[in-house]
């Protein structure tokens, strides 16, 4: 689609959080979170000319490479949330996105992504095909303390389960969705720890996409302050997660198979 009148190259998108968003005590859960992120970035590419859509004419959508998400509160029932998003570089295959999440003016989240463009009929990255030289870069501001970083995986991770993908977990890519794999490793942490808003960062490296009946393992080793999460596929790492909590010390509620 053409470029929208209103477009502008830092945007934001208001969402009411509902219940069905929600954990039990109210607050907004990390996936919907993460699920509100990336809607909001599809907005703004969309209204900025770059959307799926526009992509898919030449077989290319944008794929989530990583993410780093810090934590100072959580937003709960019944908030209206204020997302604003903008890009600090953008060449070539590979864009860096941040995005904030705002409660009444007062900041809770930050956010810094890295995107690919991949092309969905040959599985690999390849340079954007439309024009985005409207899109104002920001290469300056920063929605994190932290960038990116490369999670490092442990050897004496513990496999804690087997998972096969359906086709619940698949996208329109026709691969599993990134906020699939948080989720999946979130099931094994200390409910207490979710509910009690003690996760004060989280960074996810995606590596490889993941199919339909795909199968995987999902292993966990736990350090102090840190919980490093690993799912693979045939011996080899496709995904990596690292939780930083807020406290020193913690119960580990993973279990073997």
């Amino acid at each position: 689609m053409p470029i929208a009148s209103h477009f502008t190259s830092v945007f934001e998108q208001n969402w009411k959080i509902n219940f069905t968003q929600c954990t039990p005590n109210g607050n907004l859960k990390y996936t919907d979170l993460c699920n509100l992120l990336q809607i909001t970035a599809a907005s703004h590419s969309e209204i900025g000319g770059i959307s799926f859509k526009d992509m898919q004419l030449f077989h290319q959508a944008w794929v989530l490479s990583r993410m780093r998400v810090e934590l100072i509160f959580l937003p709960r029932w019944n908030d209206t949330i204020t997302i604003r998003t903008w890009i600090n570089s953008m060449e070539n295959s590979r864009s860096v996105r941040a995005l904030e999440v705002y409660v009444n003016d007062v900041k809770c989240v930050g956010v810094v992504t890295f995107w690919a463009v991949f092309n969905t009929q040959t599985r690999r990255p390849e340079t954007l095909a439309l024009p985005h030289d409207h899109f104002k870069l920001y290469p300056n501001l920063k929605a994190t303390k932290n960038s990116f970083s490369k999670i490092e995986l442990q050897n004496n991770a513990i496999k804690i389960a087997e998972k096969t993908v359906f086709l619940s977990d698949l996208d329109l890519v026709n691969h599993v969705n990134n906020v699939k794999y948080l989720e999946w490793c979130l099931d094994f942490v200390d409910e207490t720890l979710v509910l009690d808003q003690q996760i004060e960062s989280f960074e996810m490296n995606f590596m490889k996409e993941l199919s339909l009946k795909d199968i995987v393992e999902i292993e966990n080793s736990v350090l102090e302050n840190k919980s490093v999460f690993s799912i693979k596929k045939d011996a080899k790492s496709v995904f990596a997660l690292e939780v930083n909590w807020k406290k020193k010390s913690f119960k580990n509620e993973a279990f073997d198979l």
